[in-house]
């Protein structure tokens, strides 16, 4: 066979799919192959009938969900009307990167690898299914998955066996090249505009939101800052229902911006303009000319923990002998652990990392920023509010995150401690944002009920559920809500009271540090066994959970089962089985995060 061109597609969420994809492409540039690297919506996918090597690497989202940038082909290759023999010339293989935490692990790239068989491509290998949950994260599969990988290729085309590859240490070109400009009489406009025409925002066209209140609801002397934000979103043709979610891309602290200038001898006030240096494309959310504050602010993930592909790269900077030893360690498959120890647990960022790299960090070309640091991924947060309720305003439930590692620095979320920042007294603030659908999806019928457990800031969907819902005169509601105080964390208590004034919601509240024993949403579901099975069996009640994906969606599920042996008398397994119907038929639905 001729030699091959390699196209690798992404569907990333996070940012993790997207770095593997762009790592596959620096190996396959350092096999001097050419190569091509896109999200899958932004490739014609009617052009795959004419591909003849792909590797597809993609992540799951929500509840089995594919990314956000992946949802049109998604639609696509599901086609029933697609003819069985339409990959018949492609060679292929599929990456999923997945958290085995979550119910549906890896359900996105199972079932790609799936439908691309049925299409008739050839699977060069298995589908290759990494864990974030393993030991040595995601990598432990990624690089045997990967080595498998290149042998086919150089299997499939003997061509390959006289090519010299590059030297691992060998620099890259860089993805886009700055074009400095000496004098713009037009300066670039960094603050954002109102969009004149009758769009719906989204991420290439988000809306600018004036911020009009930021308020903290948890009492001055608990340990966690949660805010109750509001925004003013008139005139953006944003429409939403319970369980949708808002969008937000956050901005790096002033602090950071200008100490990465100052690490990098970079002018903040510089203007530039990029260009790729190959078949890339210049980000669409970058303005073109754009200043270097409003690059690193708005742009470089500087405040994130790196990962290994960082190292990659900055190791091919070093001359430093002892600089570029630990880094090569770093980046390699054996340094792991290393890496691990030295980033992922005290949670250190790449700008710390810069810092503890001082002369490697001096060599840094301006040209590979974009390639050094991944893009800010906008945030996700549920709405906590209803349109019926409170018309053009959004609300949102924000945990300020801030915890102590073995760092000097506290660490801190990025977008919750830029939302936290934000003070619309000091004059108008305005977040660029759009909505998008939820996992969470509620009833039509108004005489089914519905029991919501949200315990902390898994209440918020719950809050927008039952505003709409009684705006609807939908009245049979069941909330279980978990706090640690009844009088420092009890989120929208003056709504719920209101709410059983009216004898629209039963509330069920358990406050686990109120008492000597804890109690938790859990606990609270047992004990209302009776009250539970009667909603579900008799009366078809679907059931929400929303909250911290790491160990009370379990505990909750464990308690419902307990409540069908007790209640309806069946088995273990049978409860289980229950459990499963309801969940495949979406009578259970969830909400979960790490």
């Amino acid at each position: 066979m001729s030699e091959p061109g390699v196209l690798v597609l992404y569907g990333s969420q996070t940012g993790s799919a997207q770095d593997t994809a762009h790592r596959i492409g620096r190996q396959a540039r350092k096999r001097r192959l050419p190569v091509r690297v896109f999200p899958l919506d932004d490739y014609n996918v009617a052009s795959l009938i004419s591909e003849s090597l792909v590797v597809f690497v993609c992540s799951t989202a929500g509840q089995g969900d594919p990314p956000d940038n992946m949802k049109i082909f998604w639609r696509f290759v599901f086609r029933k009307s697609l003819p069985a023999s339409s990959l018949s010339r492609l060679d292929c293989a599929v990456l999923g990167l997945g958290d085995s935490s979550y119910p549906k692990f890896n359900f996105v790239a199972k079932k790609l690898h799936k439908r691309l068989v049925q299409l008739g491509a050839r699977m060069l290998l298995p589908v290759g299914l990494s864990d974030d949950q393993h030991d040595l994260g995601s990598d432990a599969v990624i690089d045997p998955w990967l080595a498998s990988f290149w042998q086919k290729v150089s299997a499939l085309y003997p061509s390959l066996a006289g090519v010299i590859p590059m030297r691992e240490d060998e620099l890259l070109p860089p993805t886009y090249t700055f074009h400095f400009l000496d004098d713009v009489e037009e300066k670039t406009d960094d603050r954002l505009r109102i969009p004149t025409e009758s769009t719906l925002p989204s991420q290439a066209r988000p809306f600018p939101a004036r911020l009009v209140s930021n308020r903290r609801v948890t009492d001055a002397s608990h340990f966690q800052d949660v805010r109750l934000m509001e925004f003013d979103i008139t005139a953006s043709n944003i429409e939403f229902a319970a369980g949708d979610v808002v969008v937000m891309p956050p901005c790096n602290s002033p602090e950071d911006v200008q100490q990465l200038c100052q690490l990098l001898r970079l002018d903040p006030a510089a203007m530039f303009t990029l260009k790729a240096t190959d078949c890339s494309v210049v980000p669409a959310t970058l303005p073109q000319p754009c200043t270097i504050r409003h690059l690193v602010e708005r742009h470089l993930d500087i405040a994130a923990v790196p990962r290994r592909s960082f190292f990659e790269l900055l190791s091919t900077f070093a001359s430093n002998e002892t600089e570029k030893q630990k880094l090569l360690e770093f980046s390699s498959a054996g340094g792991q652990d290393e890496l691990h120890s030295y980033c992922n647990r005290p949670r250190r960022t790449a700008l710390e990392v810069l810092a503890d790299f001082p002369h490697t960090t001096a060599e840094i070309k301006v040209h590979y920023l974009l390639d050094l640091f991944p893009t800010i991924q906008p945030r996700s947060f549920s709405i906590a509010s209803s349109l019926q309720v409170h018309p053009h305003r959004l609300q949102i439930l924000v945990a300020v995150v801030r915890y102590k590692t073995k760092m000097y620095k506290l660490r801190r979320g990025l977008c919750s401690t830029w939302l936290a920042s934000l003070d619309p007294a000091q004059g108008d603030v305005f977040v660029p944002l759009w909505v998008k659908k939820g996992s969470l999806k509620f009833p039509k019928p108004k005489d089914t009920p519905v029991v919501m457990v949200g315990p902390g800031t898994g209440v918020a969907p719950f809050r927008s559920a039952l505003q709409e819902r009684m705006s609807e005169g939908k009245h049979a509601n069941v909330l279980f809500f978990g706090c640690r105080s009844e009088s420092k964390d009890f989120y929208f208590r003056s709504d719920w009271e209101d709410m059983m004034k009216t004898g629209h919601l039963t509330l069920f509240t358990a406050f686990s540090r109120e008492q000597e024993e804890k109690v938790y949403v859990q606990d609270r579901v047992r004990e209302n066994a009776a009250v539970l099975w009667d909603l579900i069996a008799n009366k078809h009640a679907c059931f929400y959970i929303a909250g911290n994906a790491k160990e009370m969606p379990t505990g909750v599920c464990d308690a419902l089962k307990e409540v069908f042996q007790q209640q309806g008398g069946v088995s273990s397994e049978e409860a289980s089985q229950m459990l499963e119907t309801m969940e495949r038929t979406g009578q259970i639905q969830r909400e979960t995060w790490s």
